[in-house]
C-alpha cells in the first residue's frame, strides 16, 4: 500500500432495532476529533431507531437503509459511500471513549505503512456502568507488523470498534464476506493482514456493551457456529499465499482451539459452567497442552478480564 498521511475517519454504524442505545453510540462517534462523517446504515429496524437518527442534526451524520440484508452487507454499503481515508466499524450499542480516534490516528502516524491500527476495549452493562476490569491489563502488548500467521490462529482484534482500516485496503480485499454468519470480521482482518502491516496502541478505546439482547445471542452460539469461518480463512487464496510454507494445518488447529476457548469463555460468563467444562474437554481432545491456557482465559473472563 502507498504511504499516505493520517486523514479523517469515516465511522460506519450498522443498526437494527437499537433505539435504546443508538443515540449514545452516535454521540460518542460525533464527539471524536478528525471524524469526517458518521454513516448509520439501518438494516430494517421496526422500532424507533430511524426516528432517533433523523432527529440528530449534526451535518456529519448520514443515514442509509439496507433492507435487512445483514450486518456485513450494511457495513460494506457504508464503506462504499464513505469519504474518509480510514474506516471504523462501530456497533450500534457500543460507544467510543473520548479521544479514541485521535489515539488511533496518532498510532497511524507512527506506523505509516499500516493498513489497520487497533487498540483495546472494556465492557459496560446496559446502563453504561463499567463491568470489565481490563484496565488492569494496561500496557499489554498485542501484535504489530506482519501479523497474518498470528491472526489466522485466533482473532485478537475481537471488536471492530477498536480499529481503523485504510479505506482503499478494505475495498481492495472486498470488504466483509456476506456469506459468513459469524466471524466475518475475523476473515476480513486476515485478508487485510495478507496485504499489509497492523499497528497496535495499548489504549482502551471502546466500551463494549453487554446487555440482554447480545448476551442471549452469544449464549446460543456453539463452536460449530464458528467453524465455517475457519474453513473460509484456510480456503482463501490470498491468505494462504502469504502464510509460511507448511504452517496452515497447525494454524488451523490453533484457530479451532481459539474458537472453542471463546465458546467456553462465553459459557462461563453466563454461568453455564457445565458447558464450559465440556468445551475444555473438546480442547483437550485437540491438544492437551492447550488446556491450561484456555482454562486460565475462562477463569479470567469470570473476573471481567
Amino acid at each position: 500500500m502507498p504511504v499516505i498521511p493520517a486523514a479523517p475517519v469515516s465511522i460506519v454504524i450498522p443498526a437494527k432495532n437499537v433505539a435504546a442505545y443508538i443515540g449514545e453510540t452516535i454521540a460518542s462517534a460525533l464527539a471524536q476529533d478528525e471524524v469526517a462523517e458518521v454513516i448509520v446504515v439501518d438494516d430494517g429496524s421496526i422500532d424507533g431507531t430511524i426516528a432517533i437518527v433523523r432527529a440528530m442534526t449534526d451535518p456529519r451524520l448520514r443515514l442509509m437503509t439496507n433492507n435487512s440484508a445483514g450486518v456485513s452487507s450494511a457495513r460494506n454499503l457504508g464503506a462504499r459511500h464513505a469519504s474518509g481515508h480510514w474506516l471504523l466499524f462501530l456497533d450500534a450499542d457500543d460507544r467510543l471513549r473520548p479521544g479514541a480516534v485521535a489515539a488511533l490516528l496518532a498510532a497511524a502516524r507512527r506506523a505509516p505503512h499500516a493498513v489497520v491500527v487497533y487498540g483495546d476495549y472494556n465492557t459496560i452493562d446496559s446502563e453504561g456502568r463499567q463491568i470489565g476490569r481490563r484496565e488492569l491489563l494496561k500496557g499489554r502488548r498485542k501484535p504489530s507488523g506482519d501479523v497474518l500467521a498470528r491472526l489466522t490462529s485466533g482473532n485478537f482484534i475481537v471488536n471492530g470498534g477498536i480499529a481503523i482500516a485504510r479505506a482503499e485496503a478494505f475495498r481492495a480485499v472486498g470488504g466483509f464476506d456476506v456469506g459468513l454468519r459469524y466471524c466475518e470480521d475475523w476473515h476480513c482482518w486476515c485478508r487485510l493482514a495478507a496485504i499489509g502491516e497492523f499497528a497496535f496502541t495499548p489504549r482502551l478505546l471502546l466500551d463494549y456493551r453487554v446487555h440482554t439482547a447480545n448476551t442471549m445471542n452469544a449464549a446460543a452460539r456453539t463452536p460449530q457456529d464458528f467453524l465455517p469461518a475457519v474453513a473460509r480463512i484456510f480456503d482463501d487464496g490470498l491468505i494462504l499465499a502469504r502464510l509460511p510454507t507448511g504452517s496452515a494445518a497447525g494454524l488451523r488447529r490453533a484457530a479451532e482451539i481459539h474458537l472453542v476457548t471463546y465458546s467456553a469463555m462465553q459459557a462461563a460468563r453466563f454461568r453455564r459452567y457445565r458447558e464450559a467444562f465440556s468445551y475444555l474437554g473438546m480442547i483437550g481432545r485437540r491438544s492437551l497442552k492447550s488446556v491450561p491456557r484456555s482454562a486460565l482465559r475462562v477463569v479470567l473472563t469470570c473476573f471481567g478480564l
